[in-house]
């Protein structure tokens, strides 16, 4: 089961790039959350949970992979995702 998001933003690059590092440490400490950077793309995991973020310009760009345990609850986790890429990103 997969979420895919795209969120489009007036940021810099520069600037998206430091938010997607701050959204990536909030979801390192609340989720135990590993990532990694690939260019302008944030890999991310941890058990039950796999994806990346990719910031195109103008634009930030989720796909998450959930596992068989979260996929019932993909409605709540895409809707707190969208809630927090809105609070991040404007």
């Amino acid at each position: 089961m997969s979420i895919q998001i795209r969120h489009s933003h007036n940021k810099s690059q520069e600037e998206a790039r430091k938010l997607a590092e701050q959204v990536a440490e909030q979801m390192k400490n609340e989720f135990a959350m590993e990532y990694r950077w690939d260019g302008d793309v944030l890999n991310f995991q941890r058990p039950g949970v796999s994806g990346q973020l990719m910031l195109p310009p103008g634009e930030v760009v989720m796909d998450v992979k959930l596992g068989f345990l979260l996929s019932a609850m993909k409605p709540r986790i895409e809707g707190e995702v969208r809630k927090f890429l809105t609070q991040q990103f404007g």
